[in-house]
C-alpha cells in the first residue's frame, strides 16, 4: 500500500513538472516554431503561411526563450575522452558546437538530450547525452540552468551510422518547445 501512494506521488510529481516545462515567453510563444536567420528575417509577422525560413551554421536561430546559434559540426569521430574514461561510437559520433543564449526574462534550462538531428531521408537521431559527458568539459549541455541575457557554448553528441550524413538540426529551448531547424548543408 505505501509502495502505491509513493508512486503516484511520484507520478503526479513529475507531470506536474512536465506541464511546466514548455512555458515561453509572451515575446514568442506562438503554435510554430520561431526561427531568426537575419535581421532582415526579423519584420515578419508570426501568422504568416509561409514556412519559416532555416537557419545556417553562424546564424541565430531562436525557440522560446533561447537563440541558438551553430558554430560547426564534425562528424566521423569514434571515441570521445581518453583512454580511461570516454565513449565509443556505436557508428561515428557528430559533434555538433552550439551556442545557447537566454533571451527571456526568467532562467531557462538546457538539456541537450531535447536536441534532435536528421539525415537528408529524414530519419531522426537523438542526442547522446552520456557521450556528450566527455566532450564538455562543464557539463554545458546537460542540465544547464542559464539566467537572462547570459550564454553557453557546448557540444551536442549525435551517435550515427557511419554511412549517414547530417542534414538538419532541430533544436528545442525544452522538451516540449516547437523547435527551431538549422541546415548543416
Amino acid at each position: 500500500m505505501r509502495k502505491a501512494t509513493t508512486l503516484a506521488l511520484l507520478a503526479t510529481g513529475l507531470v506536474a513538472l512536465g506541464c511546466g516545462a514548455g512555458s515561453t515567453d509572451d515575446t514568442t510563444s506562438s503554435g510554430k516554431a520561431d526561427s531568426i536567420s537575419s535581421e532582415a528575417d526579423a519584420g515578419g509577422a508570426k501568422g504568416d503561411d509561409k514556412p519559416a525560413k532555416v537557419a545556417k551554421i553562424g546564424q541565430p536561430a531562436r525557440d522560446g526563450k533561447f537563440e541558438f546559434t551553430v558554430k560547426s559540426s564534425k562528424c566521423g569521430v569514434a571515441k570521445i575522452g581518453t583512454d580511461m574514461l570516454g565513449a565509443k561510437a556505436q557508428g561515428q559520433f557528430c559533434l555538433v558546437t552550439v551556442n545557447v543564449k537566454n533571451i527571456g526574462k526568467e532562467s531557462q534550462m538546457f538539456d541537450g538530450s531535447s536536441q534532435k538531428a536528421y539525415a537528408a531521408n529524414g530519419t531522426e537521431y537523438s542526442a547522446d547525452s552520456g557521450a556528450a559527458i566527455y566532450a564538455n568539459k562543464n557539463a554545458e549541455t546537460f542540465l544547464n540552468d542559464i539566467n537572462p541575457g547570459n550564454q553557453v557554448t557546448g557540444v551536442v553528441v549525435f551517435d550515427i551510422p557511419k554511412n549517414v550524413k547530417l542534414a538538419k538540426l532541430e533544436l528545442h529551448d525544452s522538451p516540449f518547445s516547437g523547435g527551431v531547424t538549422v541546415s548543416l548543408a
